[in-house]
C-alpha cells in the first residue's frame, strides 16, 4: 500500500509507470492523523518505509512552517500511527544525509555525530531524527516493532521532474535549447543513483524484521571517489547527453545558505549488512540520460525502468 498526496509534479513518474495499477494507492496527507491512521488499521502493515516529506531546501526558506508541519508532525503522526497498530514488526524513517551540523570538513560523518541540520529542510529533518529517537526510547524500546533511520546522500534517477534539482534542471534546459544554469558548481555532494538507498532501505526492513538487534541509524552514500561537485556532475551529464550541451555558472548573489561540502562515512551499513553501491557516478548519470532519452521519444518507461533495476540487481558489487 502507498499513502501520499497527489504527485507534485506534471508530468509525474508516479502516473507514467502507472503505479496504481500495482499497489493500493491512498491520496492522502501525512499530517492528516485521522486519515493516516484509519489506513494503515485497514492495511495491517507488517513493514512500513516512511519516506513522505518536502524535500527542497529553498522550498523550505519560502515555506518553513509547512516543511516542520510536514517532517516533524509528519513523522510524530506515523510513528503514533504505528506504535498503536499491532501489526508492524519493522519501521524505517528515511531522513537525509543533512541531518548532520555540517563543519564543511573533509571527511564524512558518522552516525554518531551532531545532528543540527542549518536551513529549515536539514533542521526539520534532523527533529524528524530525533523524534524516532524519543519514540524509541519513550514507548517502543521493548516492544515488538524494530525501528531504524536511514541518512541517504542526493539521488540521482530517471523520471525526476521536481524543481530546483540539479539533473531535472539539466533535462529542462536541454528540452528547451539552453544552456544549463547551474547556481553551485563548487558545492560537493554524495551524487547516487535512486536504486542504490532504495535497496538499502529493503535491506534494512528485511534485516530488522528479521533480527530486532539490526536496527539502528544508518548512513547511506556512494563512495569518496563518487562524491563529486555540481560542476563535475553538469560536465558529466554534458558528456552523456552529447549534442554539444553546455553550462554555465550562474551563481545567484545573496542565494539562501546551502552547505559546501557534504560526505557521508557508510562503513556502517557496509559492515553490517555486506551492502555496498554498485554504480559509480559515471554510470548513474548514464542511466539517467537513457531514462530521459526513452521518455522522449515516449517510448516505455515502465520496461526502461524494469530493464535498469534488473541491471542493478544483476551487476555486481564494488
Amino acid at each position: 500500500m502507498g499513502y501520499s498526496l497527489e504527485p507534485s509534479t506534471r508530468p509525474a513518474l508516479f502516473d507514467l509507470a502507472e503505479i496504481d495499477k500495482e499497489v493500493l494507492t491512498i491520496i492522502g496527507d501525512i499530517r492528516d492523523y485521522s486519515k493516516l491512521s484509519e489506513a494503515v488499521e485497514l492495511f495491517q502493515p507488517e513493514i512500513v518505509l516512511h519516506l513522505a516529506a518536502q524535500p527542497l531546501v529553498r522550498e523550505s526558506y519560502k515555506d518553513p512552517r509547512t516543511t516542520y508541519e510536514t517532517n516533524v508532525m509528519g513523522t510524530v503522526n506515523i510513528l503514533e500511527v504505528v506504535r498503536r497498530c499491532g501489526s508492524v514488526k519493522s519501521f524505517l524513517n528515511v531522513t537525509t544525509d543533512k541531518v548532520y551540523k555540517n563543519k564543511e570538513w573533509c571527511w564524512g560523518y558518522r552516525e554518531d555525530e551532531e545532528l543540527d541540520g542549518y536551513d529549515p529542510y536539514s533542521n526539520s529533518k534532523s527533529c524528524s531524527e530525533l523524534v524516532t529517537h524519543s519514540y524509541i526510547n519513550s514507548f517502543l524500546k521493548n516492544s515488538k516493532i524494530a525501528i531504524s533511520t536511514a541518512r541517504a546522500g542526493n539521488v540521482l534517477g530517471g523520471g525526476d521532474f521536481s524543481t530546483d534539482r540539479i539533473i531535472p534542471d539539466c533535462i529542462r534546459a536541454v528540452e528547451a535549447g539552453k544552456a544549463i544554469g547551474v547556481r553551485n558548481p563548487n558545492s560537493t555532494r554524495p551524487y547516487q543513483h535512486v536504486l542504490e538507498p532504495l535497496f538499502a532501505y529493503l535491506l534494512i526492513a528485511m534485516h530488522q524484521y528479521e533480527d530486532a538487534n539490526c536496527a539502528g541509524f544508518y548512513n547511506v552514500g556512494p563512495d569518496d571517489c563518487d562524491c563529486v561537485t555540481t560542476g563535475q556532475l553538469v560536465n558529466t551529464f554534458c558528456k552523456y547527453w552529447g549534442n554539444g550541451v553546455s553550462w554555465e555558472n550562474q551563481a545567484e548573489e545573496n542565494a539562501p545558505h546551502e552547505a559546501n561540502f557534504l560526505r557521508l562515512d557508510c562503513s556502517k551499513i557496509k559492515a553490517e549488512f555486506g551492502w555496498n553501491p554498485r554504480w559509480h557516478i559515471n554510470e548513474v548519470i548514464e542511466k539517467v540520460c537513457e531514462w530521459t532519452k526513452v521518455y522522449l521519444a515516449k517510448g516505455d518507461v515502465s520496461e526502461e525502468m524494469a530493464r535498469e533495476i534488473e541491471e542493478y540487481i544483476g551487476g555486481n558489487s564494488k
